[in-house]
Order: structure tokens, then C-alpha cells, then sequence
């Protein structure tokens, strides 16, 4: 079996979620050192469906090594003129992944074809 070098995997003691206790015999892996992917949402006030892929990205969160921010194409002309009639859109490490709409199960796809 072949192994990414950029990736550290260690095997540590799992604990269990009930006041910490260390479960023999059971391990959990963690992995170290993984690239963690940016993704910008291109949008604008008053946009029904940017607050729909904002809140899709917060409850898609906690599944995946992402970091996301919000771009107002409002408060930048040239931003304002290439994205007018397509927002809400979404870049995921520089390259346009989505407009429009976005699904929580394709975006996090989407994020391991990246890996």
C-alpha cells in the first residue's frame, strides 16, 4: 500500500464520549498535516439564495478541512460586473465549483475529489 507523504496518520486510544474514559482495545486515527481547502462564496444583501448556500456551508462544516468566507460583490465594481446575474458563487481553492444553488453532499464530494 502505497502512502501519501504529506499525510501523518498516528493511532491513538480512543476515548470514550462519557467523561473521558479510555476504551481498551478501541483506536481512533487522526490525521495530521492535511491541506485545508478555502472556499469563497461570491454574494450580495438581500440574496435568498447566498443565504441558502451560506447556511449550507455551516452545517456541511464540521464533515470536512474547509474554511469559508464571504465576498459582497457589491462593494467591489469589478467584482459587481463579473458576477452580477450569477450569484451566489462558489469557489472552492480558487476555481469555480458552483452559482446559483449548491448541495451539502455534492460540495463535500466535490472537496475529496480535491485531496
Amino acid at each position: 500500500m502505497r502512502r501519501d507523504p504529506k499525510i501523518l496518520r498516528t493511532t491513538l486510544p480512543a476515548i470514550s464520549a462519557f467523561a473521558g474514559i479510555l476504551i481498551p482495545g478501541i483506536f481512533a486515527t487522526r490525521v495530521y498535516n492535511r491541506p485545508m481547502h478555502d472556499v469563497v462564496v461570491y454574494s450580495r444583501k438581500g440574496c435568498h439564495l447566498c443565504d441558502i448556500v451560506k447556511e449550507t456551508l455551516t452545517q456541511v462544516q464540521g464533515e470536512a478541512d474547509f474554511q469559508w468566507r464571504e465576498v459582497d460583490i457589491d462593494l467591489d465594481p469589478q467584482l459587481r460586473q463579473k458576477y452580477n446575474h450569477e450569484v451566489p458563487v462558489v469557489f472552492i481553492d480558487g476555481r469555480k465549483a458552483y452559482k446559483y444553488r449548491m448541495d451539502g453532499r455534492q460540495f463535500l464530494r466535490a472537496l475529496a475529489a480535491r485531496e
